[in-house]
């Protein structure tokens, strides 16, 4: 018997070795094959290729490039030349829609005065009709000399007739003119909102500006955009998108409008891109994904609608509002203005309400929180979602996650919640963040390092059209935190450039060669931030993040390793092609690609 048994296991031996031997001689089909490539996979073990094959979307074989020309039979073979392949990159937190839209607005960002927005809105006045309403994004008082806030009254001397609403870069504040106000019936009378301020003068008249929710007094009467507007508006913040790499985005905050556009667009082709939506709060589009009616007998996630270009699987909630405009809630007044700690947007019980419902029906949270009694609140809040919800993998998100108290930062970790941030808020904010919180708080502040430490991932996003949806920007932010100038280059520099707090410059080794650079990412940290961390946020590591066999066929083309060049380079560097789905997306002009 065991003469037979043995037999027997040799013969299935044999069976298995011709059978391996059958199948690695028959070529492997393939629509595309690229070869002389540095491919960084980044895989597990950081594995680096040399070539790559594409078949229907997917890559079917990647590796050692004398090894798939060998087992590889392709359409098409494209030389790499020796350039840099990346995974496609992902950005987890943008807003596709706002950027469009701000592209198709005044843009405002980078102008250095008061006077300097005004000219630029008069400019599109001569264009509009009476009446018709001007909006505006990105202006930034702290660039202005005055580093105060604006009044209507600036505005209403280009603009009588016209009512001019302009955000504030965050997204967390609203200029608007005398005409706004008007219509919206504002006066001295009208009180506060819960989690919003109207700003006043010392008679108690309204200024103009509106901070957090109540920007809603006003927002409500801007006439909404056009199906055709809002179609053209995504096309062109896709066609930005994929211009610097960027394959997929974490939308955050979308309704059923939204939905439906981008629905349609992929319905008819015109949508080669990806996108992971947040539904932008509770309301008619929650409901309509949560709740089982007669009209609606389906409920739950939407997940990779057309060919895994749409998932609709989490909501967007609120704490707090930003740092910028002083809305960020924080647990001690901030140093620069005695008194004040922010605001609360959301109370704790509703924020509850909501994340409990979510993981009832199978959705994710990502919850925006800035200042650090933002982070500790909801940090509470999914702490007890969680024990009722112990078998759950639902990867709670804190979107910004950006000033965090020293006992709290080990709880992502404990709680197994993902923070989700954006590089280049640290270097956009950090010529004033110190002012606003004080030499001691500041250590919590964009505190990478510390996070990481714990063993915890941050997915990496641009809050986009907050900051550049460039992620080679953010990759760069995340490696040096320091400016496109190189600064801060040491205690000097902040010295110079920086608005610091009464207690000024403690440690001077904390800005050498970047500012508190000890709270710094490795490269290889940077660009999976990009990559398969933003992928695993998003519940997407199957598909994306990793150049893998079975995975899309998702990647990008680089004009130089980031991986090696020196760090003042990498800003310099460009995307020379974006492949989505085994195809050619966005292709860098030749003209453009000399100058390089």
């Amino acid at each position: 018997m065991n003469t037979q048994i043995a037999w027997f296991m040799f013969f299935l031996l044999c069976v298995a070795f011709c059978t391996y031997l059958f199948f690695r001689t028959v070529p492997e089909p393939a629509d595309v094959l690229y070869v002389n490539g540095r491919i960084y996979t980044m895989d597990g073990k950081m594995n680096v290729a040399e070539a790559l094959a594409t078949r229907g979307g997917r890559i079917v074989a990647i590796g050692a490039q004398n090894d798939l020309q060998d087992r590889v039979r392709a359409k098409q073979v494209v030389d790499l030349e020796g350039k840099t392949v990346l995974p496609g990159f992902i950005d987890a937190h943008a807003h596709l829609m706002s950027l469009g839209v701000a592209k198709l607005t005044v843009d405002l960002v980078g102008a250095l005065s008061e006077t300097a927005v005004a000219g630029l809105v008069e400019q599109r006045i001569r264009k509009s009709e009476p009446g018709q309403w001007v909006r505006g994004r990105g202006w930034d008082q702290n660039l202005w000399s005055t580093k105060r806030f604006p009044t209507h009254q600036v505005l209403d001397k280009i603009a009588p007739n016209n009512p001019v609403y302009l955000v504030r870069i965050d997204g967390h504040a609203a200029w608007i003119n005398k005409k706004a106000l008007e219509i919206a019936g504002i006066s001295r009378q009208t009180p506060d909102t819960v989690g919003g301020q109207i700003v006043r003068d010392a008679s108690g008249n309204p200024t103009g500006l509106f901070v957090d929710n109540a920007m809603g007094l006003v927002s409500k009467f801007l006439p909404p955009p056009s199906v055709k507007e809002s179609e053209e508006a995504i096309k062109l913040a896709i066609e930005e998108f994929l211009q610097y790499g960027i394959v997929c985005m974490d939308d955050m905050g979308v309704d059923s409008k939204d939905i439906e556009v981008y629905k349609n667009l992929i319905d008819r082709n015109e949508f080669p891109f990806r996108v992971y939506a947040a539904i932008d709060g509770p309301g008619d589009t929650w409901d309509q994904y949560t709740k089982k009616t007669a009209t609606n007998p389906a409920k739950g996630p939407l997940i990779g609608y057309g060919d895994n270009r749409l998932w609709v699987r989490t909501i967007k909630l609120y704490v707090d509002g930003a740092l910028g405009s002083r809305g960020a809630a924080l647990l001690e007044p901030y140093s620069d203005d005695a008194g004040n700690r922010g605001l609360t947007v959301t109370d704790e019980k509703s924020l509850s309400q909501v994340v409990e419902e979510a993981l009832s029906n199978g959705f994710q949270v990502c919850t925006h929180a800035i200042g650090d009694r933002a982070n500790s609140i909801i940090l509470n809040v999914y702490e007890a979602a969680l024990k009722n919800h112990p078998a759950a993998d639902p990867r709670l998100r804190v979107e910004h996650a950006q000033v965090v108290s020293l006992d709290d930062i080990p709880r992502f970790k404990q709680l197994g919640v993902i923070p989700s941030m954006q590089p280049t808020h640290c270097t956009s904010d950090m010529y004033w963040a110190e002012a606003r919180l004080g030499a001691t708080r500041i250590l919590g502040a964009y505190a990478w390092r510390s996070l990481l430490n714990t063993g915890v991932i941050i997915p990496g996003g641009s809050d986009s059209p907050v900051e550049n949806p460039n992620p080679i920007f953010g990759i760069y932010a995340a490696v040096t935190r320091q400016d496109l100038q190189g600064r801060p280059r040491n205690a000097q520099d902040v010295r110079s450039f920086f608005q610091l707090s009464s207690e000024g410059v403690r440690d001077s080794a904390a800005f050498e060669n970047g500012w508190y650079a000890s709270q710094t990412m490795t490269r290889e940290e940077a660009v999976r931030a990009y990559t398969n961390w933003a992928a695993f946020a998003a519940f997407q590591e199957r598909l994306l993040g990793s150049l893998e066999k079975g995975k899309l066929a998702d990647f990008v083309i680089l004009s130089k390793d980031i991986m090696k060049i020196a760090t003042h380079d990498i800003p310099k560097t460009v995307v020379e092609k974006t492949i989505v789905g085994g195809k050619l997306v966005y292709a860098r002009a030749q003209e453009s690609a000399k100058d390089n």
